[in-house]
């Protein structure tokens, strides 16, 4: 399979995982009532929203959906990716768990976990991508965390 090919699959992928999340969250809502739940939910997807303009901001013209990365891309270690090596998927995970909780919707709930576990997937292997462009990565995956700071 082309690296375009397996970029389009993996890009889709998380296209449908992530309306999944939100149109799950409309549809299945109140499986639970909860203010604590909702005002978390509030606050996880105001969390993901900064990790995400962060992350976009950092990464400039580096940023692609796709785990190839780009030819002319940069090795960016500054900002956000300071302390994380995937802060746009974090900040979709975040936002995904923000909204079912917000909705309270247990269906949400699975599928933002089945979107988790996809970006984890994904995130290995634009790491294998990552590491075969630039040497330096190796050094840089040895100090900066995944997706959560002191946790993953």
């Amino acid at each position: 399979m082309s690296a375009r090919h397996s970029d389009r699959n993996w890009v889709t992928g998380q296209s449908v995982l992530m309306l999944a999340v939100v149109g799950l969250g409309v549809t299945h809502r109140g499986a639970w009532q909860s203010d604590a739940g909702f005002v978390a939910g509030a606050v996880l997807f105001a969390l993901g929203a900064v990790v995400g303009i962060w992350g976009v901001r950092s990464l400039g013209g580096s940023r692609t959906p796709n785990p190839t990365p780009k030819a002319d891309a940069e090795l960016v270690q500054a900002g956000i990716y300071r302390w994380l090596r995937h802060p746009l998927y974090s900040s979709v995970m975040l936002a995904s768990l923000g909204w079912a909780l917000l909705w309270q919707s247990a269906a949400a709930m699975v599928a933002t976990v089945v979107l988790c576990v996809f970006f984890d997937a994904k995130a290995r292997l634009e790491e294998r991508l990552l590491l075969a462009k630039f040497p330096e990565y190796a050094a840089y995956r040895g100090r900066t965390w995944r997706f959560l700071p002191w946790v993953y």
